[in-house]
């Protein structure tokens, strides 16, 4: 029996890859950065699976260059903005993801980021391994207190309800949020009250990003949307870089509209070298981390290959995505 072929985005836990290999005709691209769109066409012709990633744009062109014997993509990811659903169920082909494996390790990255930028983490780090640390210096390096503040999630999903959580629970956080329907566990667990953005933005000492990415979307955080924010304010965000226009969020640092900025995710990724944005110290930047743990991404791992083979032999996808 001919074993169906596979073609895996980037290398993902061994003993996934392992799994997958007993079973297709497997290849995995093995360099550390995604494959150029070229080299992407050339190895999906004859597929009947993609394993993909965020960074692996899959459309019309990879759908066709694969061929009408492509039955699934699987996405090793919660979100699929890289992938044009629509066109793929046009084709017959079926979509999974990996949700709610992610919820707990993106959690905890939002509450360190909120942690690090209102404690001055990367600039106190920076004092110390530059050599500028002189002695303990009464004004030196004074941040934000967050017992007693107010926490606004702006989409109060998995993971927004994760954070709260551990900000209400742990450090005594008041929480307000948005939602596209009303929350009722938020409510009753945490008081945290449904508003609407302006609203939110008016009276959060910390924003926290959890919304969907789409064209709705889109800069959802801008030059107007920054202004309402309290110039103590400080932006966090682990959900898509697309929610941000970095240019105004440049702006609103570097003028004292806002305080500060913890950034798990960014657009693109990586910056560019000349992003103004790694220029300020207030300006807290990890590479994309939040699902980062050994746990994780090993269940991340397990999921993808799952949707993958029931895609392959013609079984519901345990986590599919509807057009």
């Amino acid at each position: 029996m001919v074993k169906k072929k596979v073609f895996v985005c980037r290398r993902i836990p061994a003993a996934a890859l392992q799994r997958l290999s007993s079973e297709v005709d497997l290849t995995v691209w093995p360099a550390e950065l995604p494959p150029s769109r070229a080299e992407l066409l050339q190895h999906v012709e004859g597929c009947d699976g993609i394993l993909s990633l965020l960074s692996d744009r899959m459309d019309a062109e990879v759908f066709q260059q694969a061929g009408p014997q492509l039955r699934v993509v699987s996405n090793y990811a919660v979100g699929f903005n890289n992938i044009d659903v629509r066109e793929a169920h046009s084709r017959g082909i079926r979509v999974g993801n990996t949700p709610g494996v992610l919820t707990e390790a993106t959690a905890d990255i939002a509450a360190g980021l909120i942690l690090a930028t209102a404690r001055r983490f990367s600039e106190s780090i920076d004092q110390v391994r530059n050599l500028e640390w002189k002695t303990w210096d009464p004004l030196g390096l004074l941040g934000l207190d967050l017992k007693g503040a107010t926490l606004g999630i702006v989409g109060m999903g998995r993971i927004g309800m994760a954070l709260a959580k551990r900000m209400h629970f742990g450090w005594d956080m008041n929480v307000i949020h948005t939602a596209r329907t009303e929350k009722p566990d938020a409510e009753s667990l945490l008081n945290a009250k449904r508003v609407d953005l302006a609203t939110l933005l008016a009276n959060a000492d910390v924003v926290s990003l959890h919304a969907d990415y789409n064209p709705t979307t889109h800069h959802l955080i801008n030059s107007s949307t920054l202004a309402m924010m309290k110039p103590n304010a400080i932006l966090i965000n682990t959900a898509r870089g697309g929610l941000i226009d970095q240019d105004a969020l440049y702006n609103a640092l570097k003028d004292g509209t806002i305080w500060g900025a913890g950034l798990d995710v960014t657009d693109p990724e990586p910056l560019p070298d000349d992003s103004q944005l790694r220029t300020l110290p207030q300006c807290l930047i990890l590479p994309h981390i939040g699902s980062a743990t050994i746990e994780t991404r090993q269940a991340m791992a397990d999921i993808a290959v799952d949707n993958l083979l029931a895609g392959l032999h013609g079984r519901p996808l345990p986590h599919e995505v509807r057009a």
